[in-house]
């Protein structure tokens, strides 16, 4: 591919977003002046990285001629090849930046994400699964330097969740985490188990990008808000206030419960967030259905119907379905190291978008 045009491209979109920013005005609005300072960066980085894949490809060109014109064994070839090998691995890291880049980003990439967790098939085990995943978003979240706060949970018995909600926050959370939606499926044995025996269990994991005031207008006659007391374990704070929320979307019917944090104003805020956020996801569900005839692949939809991933503890194996990827180090994976899956994931939708783009 012949990334020149769009390197172009780049370049002459940063320097025009970059006389924006120098204009005074542009901070009227701040809104605008984020987003343009988000392009800016984002411009910068893509420009950044044409000019190593331009070097690269004329590295890699001067190494080869010097392959041919010295003897096969000589020091010089040696070292060309090597050289050769160091700048494959270069190009081809910038030219997926490149890719990335040409595909215009979703809007919703860089938002804090509402992540929901709830218990399947499979009773305790199940919930146990739940709890596993939670542990398994926090250690991902915990490496790339984001933040996690529970905003409402349900626990089991044995340490379990029936459900768990809670908000991360950094930077393109949604962009690697829109990937987790869907029905995971683990085949373990239970701490249950006498008998030694595999079962399968599954739990479902939305993922859904935080919504703001402007995407859904919720009217105050439209929701009714009921205050009770937190439940939980006990200590100081729980059981003593009524600091739970729970709201009630009178159009929908939809009901969004908080209590995890102890103040009712903080937990009434946080409802109304994951409140505006499902409403967001029911009106994106709504718009993309009229298109599904087009699309050719449900990756990366959050189509929570769907069995996208398989956890097999004794074969310690974690197998995404929907790239038909396979990875034998399980263990890692559920301490929180997601990438080996998230990656190929993102670079399929971009290849798919890169395809439609083209068509």
């Amino acid at each position: 591919m012949d990334f020149r045009p769009h390197i172009e491209k780049f370049r002459r979109r940063l320097s025009e977003v970059e006389a924006s920013l120098s204009d005074p005005k542009a901070f009227d609005n701040a809104q605008r002046a984020q987003e343009l300072s988000k392009e800016y960066a984002r411009l910068k980085e893509l420009v950044a990285a044409g000019d190593g894949f331009l070097k690269s490809q004329t590295d890699l060109a001067e190494n080869r001629a010097l392959i041919q014109s010295e003897p096969a064994e000589s020091e010089m070839a040696l070292m060309a090849k090597e050289e050769i090998t160091r700048l494959e691995a270069v190009e081809k890291k910038l030219a997926l930046q490149l890719q990335f880049g040409i595909v215009p980003p979703d809007p919703t990439d860089s938002r804090n994400t509402i992540v929901e967790i709830r218990a399947g098939a499979g009773g305790s085990e199940s919930a146990l699964f739940a709890a596993d995943l939670y542990r398994m978003y926090n250690r991902y979240a915990e490496a790339r330097g984001w933040q996690v706060e529970t905003m409402d949970s349900s626990p089991s018995d044995l340490g379990g969740f029936r459900e768990i909600i809670f908000q991360i926050n950094g930077e393109d959370v949604y962009k690697r985490l829109k990937y987790e939606s869907g029905v995971h499926r683990v085949q373990r044995v239970p701490a249950t188990e006498a008998q030694g025996r595999i079962h399968t269990s599954t739990a479902t994991v939305a993922v859904l990008p935080e919504a703001e005031e402007v995407d859904v207008e919720i009217k105050p006659d439209e929701i009714e808000v009921n205050v009770c007391r937190a439940s939980g374990k006990g200590g100081q704070g729980v059981n003593t206030t009524d600091s739970a929320v729970q709201i009630i979307h009178k159009p929908t019917g939809l009901i969004v419960r908080c209590a995890d944090g102890r103040s009712q104003i903080k937990n009434r805020a946080q409802a109304m967030i994951v409140l505006r956020t499902r409403l967001l996801e029911a009106k994106i569900a709504a718009e993309d259905a009229k298109y599904a005839a087009h699309r050719k692949s449900q990756v990366g939809t959050g189509e929570r119907s769907e069995k996208i991933r398989t956890y097999n503890f004794p074969q310690n194996r974690v197998t995404d379905h929907r790239i038909e990827v396979t990875l034998y180090n399980l263990s890692n994976f559920v301490n929180g190291d997601l990438d080996e899956l998230i990656v190929p994931l993102m670079t399929n939708e971009m290849e798919e978008r890169l395809a439609a783009l083209n068509t």
